[in-house]
């Protein structure tokens, strides 16, 4: 008869809660943080309720067993089941609390402007549910066996500082991580370059830092590696350098090649992205062992990568037809081979040398 009393009881208090959740709900579109609270709070509270609701219940049967020897160790045991119960209900609870804490706290860091608070607010949350699982832990298992932990972590000494020394690692890269945070190298959701390794900052651990990379590939990276390793943010660059080479024949005449020169800074000039800081360069500048080359240099901004091809691709197009038009040829790379014979002399024409032409496209 008890334990339907704590059942009826139990599901009650669920039902009381869920409804207000609706009510604050409807009322708030779900932004509040009341509706947050009472959800951590109703499975916890549910379980504390059927734990020590259970413990009242049996205590009238146990209490019949009085006079027996074994009533003393029963009765031990079940007041410390419900304690551990109840220590478990506790920290659950407390643990969903930041939970709560920490999205009011997300909404808050995305309502302003500094990127610090983007990166520390998700961090702070896991070093506090970590204290809670920990402290937690060290509850239960006193409840459980009845120690006294904290002298006893007092006592470790040496065993202490061994743990330490084998987890330098850990502190380390968590050193690392808050090191992050202060520098802020990057932030969330910028693109970055480490090593072989180039994508999106998704989240800043204590442990590591996790990039999406291009790929699509979740890639996580020590954080003492990051802070130790020369990083490029590409997400912070002002501009995107575009620089390309135009190789013409060497049979083009000098007239075109100024006039090829002059048709691409025509083209360039105030272009889509430019600022007059950051002028196109166009310059006839080298001879290569095949073509002559014309050497490109523009700055679009801003980085926006997408746009950037666009402009790129209206611009390669441009250049080839006009480039057509005039007559202009392209070249690629060619090899002229002449044979002699042993007297300096082509065998078949001893007038002129003989030239065979391999030709083949990159």
């Amino acid at each position: 008869m008890l334990l339907l009393v704590v059942a009826a009881v139990e599901r009650t208090v669920r039902h009381l809660i869920a409804m207000q959740m609706k009510a604050r709900n409807d009322e708030e579109a779900g932004l509040g943080w009341w509706p947050l609270f009472l959800d951590a709070l109703s499975r916890p509270l549910s379980l504390f309720i059927r734990v020590y609701g259970i413990y009242w219940a049996l205590s009238p049967i146990l209490s019949t067993f009085e006079s027996s020897k074994a009533y003393a160790v029963i009765h031990r045991m079940a007041g410390k089941a419900a304690d551990i119960g109840g220590t478990i209900a506790l920290f659950w609870f407390v643990y969903r609390f930041i939970h709560v804490v920490d999205m009011q706290l997300r909404r808050w860091a995305n309502s302003r402007k500094n990127s610090i608070d983007d990166m520390l607010v998700p961090l702070v949350g896991k070093i506090f549910r970590v204290f809670v699982i920990v402290i937690g832990g060290i509850m239960t298992v006193q409840n459980l066996t009845g120690i006294e932990i904290g002298p006893l972590i007092a006592s470790l000494g040496i065993g202490g500082l061994a743990i330490a020394l084998a987890g330098k690692d850990s502190i380390a890269n968590f050193l690392g991580s808050l090191t992050i945070l202060l520098d802020k190298p990057f932030q969330v959701g910028e693109r970055i370059a480490i090593d072989k390794h180039e994508g999106f900052v998704e989240d800043v651990g204590f442990r590591s830092t996790r990039i999406r990379t291009l790929s699509g590939h979740l890639v996580s990276i020590p954080n003492e590696k990051i802070i130790n390793s020369t990083l490029e943010n590409i997400g912070r660059r002002p501009y995107i350098r575009w620089h390309t080479n135009l190789t013409l024949t060497y049979g083009t005449p000098a007239e075109k090649v100024e006039r090829a020169v002059r048709i691409a800074r025509e083209i360039l000039e105030n272009h889509e992205g430019m600022r007059p800081e950051y002028p196109p360069r166009v310059h006839f500048n080298a001879f290569n062992d095949w073509s002559l080359n014309l050497s490109i240099f523009a700055w679009y901004h801003p980085a926006d990568h997408w746009k950037f091809q666009e402009w790129v691709q209206k611009t390669c197009l441009e250049i080839m037809r006009r480039f057509e038009a005039e007559g202009i040829e392209f070249a690629f790379p060619t090899q002229t081979v002449y044979q002699y014979n042993l007297d300096g002399r082509d065998a078949e024409a001893p007038d002129r040398p003989a030239r065979i032409s391999l030709g083949s496209r990159q």
